[in-house]
Order: structure tokens, then C-alpha cells, then sequence
């Protein structure tokens, strides 16, 4: 089976996130399992240099665009046993920001328009399933029926659309429909494209893509809802049967305490390794080295979605217990001015790190024991993953991947791998984190039980990758 991966971004050339991880990390866990996978994604400029001086030249060709004919290179690079192709444009990917950008629709229509045009190109690879991700992608379904389906390369090519995040739709004025993406007004329509007077790239996908998968099971129920629905909770209730939730997983090469370079002491180093990487986050935080205090953290962007507005209001009934505190992250000024305030106010049990910093996410990781994920929304979220896996519990809302990988403590049968709460109310958050640190505190016997459930807990890609390949196979059988 031949599966192309179409996609935004892909770890180690670029990530800003959980679209990234995927990228980098699903294809080759596909591969382990006896598919043939490659990853089409864009050529941007700030792919560190020393990937970019190894791309092979395959071909170069042009790109229809509604009125337009666009240069496009295709360049080859192999990754961990994966084909990697990069469509290059510097008009549309020489930029110092991968999105956000005033032409972002030009800029993904080509990119989709691309991915199409480039199967011709392949070396020795004729696509099963073309897997599209995220509005980036999303027109690729209903370009290939219009444009591309009499052709012999694309008449039996199935599409798969996953939702990474319903809340990022790509949404643009009515005019990107003809004078961009090249379709007449015919597809302006509420049964079509058309979304509050404009063009939605998202809605696309999820009419005319084969099958719609979320990162999550969770997930693929809530958006089938107006809370979490983004307005087109209507599409996904009609398409409920071409739905999926197949959870995330996390890259065990990357992620493995016992080996990671990015932390000070590996868990294999010795068996207080996780003791000695808290005192090491305390010591470069300028924390008092306080063993027996728990340290909590959050690594995160620093948005709505992630629940600030929770975490804001009871800041200070946190930070009364006897507790230390850092969060890694950047987003909303509002949320950057309140933490700096909080971090300043409380500078001896408080930090603030305002950046995105990997290596000092993996010292977090390992060295903090409680992990603050309270989101409003989490389509599968990987930082309570990556946490259990490194011997730290979660703290969670019940929503979401978090509601599919978290188990909240029992107390009496002694089950679960973390603690959660299930309103979205910054009581039962408060309520939640003193749960927490009461057992961290009082019975040393029941935590080290709950470290136990959380680091052996099987987050890998591969049980995603079987259900992946059973969905693919449903397709082309």
C-alpha cells in the first residue's frame, strides 16, 4: 500500500506543535508496518540549513492556480527510512513566518494545487491514499474530483482528512474561491464552501474527503456538538459514518527518559534520576532546591484554548500551598502580562520562562512531578503523554485526548495515572491540584504507585499506525 502524507509541517524541519509531531513521527511508524509512505510538505525557508544543503533536485514543473501558472520545484530528502518531498516556491515559502502571512490562501491553495500536480513526478510511486491534514490540505479532496479524477494516476485515489484542530479553519473572503483556487461560484453555496459570506478551506475537506479522522475518540464525539463544534457540527453529524478517532501517540526515540540527551540526568543514570532532574530545574529556575515540595509546571501556548483564564483566576490559591511552580510558553499578551505579574509577585516560588524552547521543555518534563493541562478544549494533546511517560502526573480536564489518556486517581482501588476534573470551572481545577499535592504529601507509597501506572503506559505510534493501515485498507479493498 502507497500512502502520501500531505502536510504543513513535520519535525525535525519544522514544528510549531502537534501537527508537526505527527508529521515527523507517523510516517515512519506506517512504514514499520509494511506501508509505503511519503511526506509532501513545503520547501520553507528557515528549514535549518544543514537539511536544506542535502535535498536532492527531482523535478520542476508549474502549477495551475485559476488564472496563474506558478513555478514549483520538487526536492527529495530521506528521513529515518522516509521519502521526504518538498514543493519549492519562494514566492509562496520564503518567509520568517510559516503561517499568519496576508496571502496564507494563496499560499495553501497552491500548496494543495501542488501536492496534486506532483504525484506525477513521484519516482516509482503510484499513491493508494493520498492523507490530508488540516485546512492546509483540506481542498486536495475536492480538487482532485474536479480538476484531476479523469486521469489515470488520480481516477481511484482515495482521500483521507484529518482534523488536528477544528478551531483553525482557514477561512477567507468569497473572492479566493474563483480568482485562487480556480472553482466558479457554483461551490459559494451553505451546502458547499460558503461559511458566514466567505470560503472555508476546512469545510472542504470534510465534504469531500473519503474519510475524516481526529486525533482522538474523544474528540471525533465532541465536535459532533455545538460547544466544540465550530459552527459546523451540522457537516460532521451528516459524515458521523465516514468518522474516526484514532488517538495520537508520542515518538519513543525522541521522548525516552532513559536516554534523552536534552536532560541532565537519564533515568538510567540512576534510580533517583527523577529526583536529581528536579533539583537541577530548581537550580537553573533559581528555585530553592526543596525536595519534599512539590514542583508543578506547564508547558504550553499561552491561549484560551489551554485554559489560562482558569489557571489566572486561582493563581495565588495555588501558589498559597506549599508548592513551586514554572511555566514554558508564549501566545496571548494578556496571559504573558498576568504570569509575568504572578512570577514577580511570587518570584521565590514562581517562574515565568516566556519562550518555546524544546531542551528546556524535556528538563520540565523530567524534572517537575505535577503537569497543569486544564484546556477548554484538547483535540489529543501530547504533553501529558510525554509527562507520564517521564514519571510526572497530569493534571487534566476531562476533554478530549486528555479524557482518552488520563485516568483519575482512585484512591481506593489505587487505579489511575493522574488526576482530572470535568467542568470547566477554576474551582475544580483548584479542587484537583489540591487533591494532588494532599497525596504527593501524605502517602509517598500511593504516588510512587501512580508514577509506576503513568511510565508504563503504551503511547507509542504504533497501535495509531495499525488503526491507520485498517482504515486505509477499508478504502482501496
Amino acid at each position: 500500500m502507497k500512502v502520501v502524507f500531505a502536510i504543513a509541517e513535520a519535525d525535525p524541519f519544522v514544528k510549531t506543535g502537534g501537527l508537526g509531531e505527527v508529521g515527523g513521527s507517523l510516517p515512519s511508524a506506517l512504514q514499520r508496518q509494511g506501508a509505503d509512505v511519503c511526506v509532501i510538505m513545503p520547501k520553507y525557508s528557515n528549514i535549518p540549513e544543514n537539511f536544506r544543503k542535502q535535498f536532492q533536485h527531482i523535478n520542476h514543473f508549474y502549477v495551475p492556480l485559476a488564472w496563474r501558472r506558478q513555478y514549483c520545484g520538487l526536492e527529495e530528502f530521506i528521513h529515518r527510512g522516509v521519502r521526504f518531498y518538498f514543493i519549492d516556491n519562494e514566492y509562496y515559502f520564503k518567509r520568517s513566518n510559516i503561517y499568519g502571512e496576508y496571502d496564507e490562501a494563496e499560499q495553501y491553495a497552491f500548496f494543495s494545487r501542488a501536492v496534486l500536480e506532483s504525484l506525477t513526478h513521484l519516482p516509482e510511486f503510484k499513491p493508494d491514499i493520498i492523507h490530508c491534514h488540516d485546512w492546509h490540505t483540506a481542498l486536495i479532496p475536492l480538487l482532485q474530483k474536479e480538476f484531476y479524477v479523469k486521469e489515470p494516476l488520480y481516477y481511484s485515489l482515495k482521500t483521507v482528512f484529518t482534523i488536528h484542530n477544528l478551531k483553525y479553519q482557514g477561512v477567507f473572503p468569497q473572492q479566493v474561491l474563483t480568482d485562487i483556487i480556480g472553482l466558479n461560484d457554483t461551490y459559494f453555496t451553505e451546502e458547499k464552501l460558503e461559511f458566514n459570506g466567505k470560503v472555508n478551506f476546512l469545510k472542504s475537506g470534510l465534504l469531500y474527503a473519503d474519510r475524516i479522522t481526529t486525533v482522538s475518540p474523544t474528540y471525533a464525539q465532541e465536535i459532533q456538538y455545538s460547544f466544540y463544534g465550530e459552527r459546523l457540527e451540522g457537516i460532521i453529524q451528516k459524515r458521523k459514518e465516514s468518522l474516526l478517532g484514532i488517538l495520537n501517540g508520542i515518538d519513543y526515540q525522541v521522548y525516552d527518559p532513559y536516554t534523552d540527551p536534552l536532560i541532565s540526568f537519564p533515568y538510567s543514570f540512576s534510580p533517583q534520576a527523577k529526583d536529581l532532574n528536579k533539583k537541577d530545574l530548581q537550580h537553573c529556575l533559581g528555585l530553592p532546591e526543596r525536595e519534599n515540595s512539590p514542583l508543578l509546571g506547564m508547558v504550553s501556548r499561552l491561549v484560551d484554548q489551554k485554559g489560562l483564564d482558569l489557571l489566572c483566576f486561582i493563581m495565588e490559591e495555588i501558589l498559597m500551598l506549599d508548592v513551586q511552580l514554572v511555566i514554558l510558553g508564549t501566545g496571548d499578551k494578556l496571559y504573558e502580562e498576568k504570569l509575568k505579574t504572578f512570577a514577580e509577585k511570587y518570584s521565590g516560588k514562581f517562574v515565568f520562562r516566556r519562550e518555546f524552547n524544546d531542551q528546556f521543555a524535556h528538563k520540565i518534563y523530567a524534572g517537575i512531578d505535577m503537569l497543569l493541562m486544564p484546556s477548554l478544549f484538547e483535540p489529543c494533546g501530547i504533553a501529558q503523554m510525554i509527562a507520564m511517560h517521564y514519571g510526572t502526573i497530569p493534571i487534566v480536564r476531562e476533554t478530549g485526548g486528555l479524557k482518552d489518556t488520563v485516568i483519575s486517581y482512585n484512591e481506593y482501588t489505587g487505579e489511575g495515572n493522574g488526576f482530572s476534573f470535568a467542568n470547566y470551572n477554576a474551582h475544580e481545577l483548584l479542587f484537583a491540584v489540591q487533591r494532588a499535592v494532599k497525596i504527593y504529601d501524605s502517602d509517598k507509597t500511593a504516588w510512587a504507585r501512580l508514577q509506576k501506572s503513568a511510565m508504563t503506559c503504551d503511547f507509542s505510534w504504533e497501535s495509531s499506525a495499525s488503526a491507520y493501515l485498517n482504515l486505509y485498507e477499508s478504502l482501496i479493498r
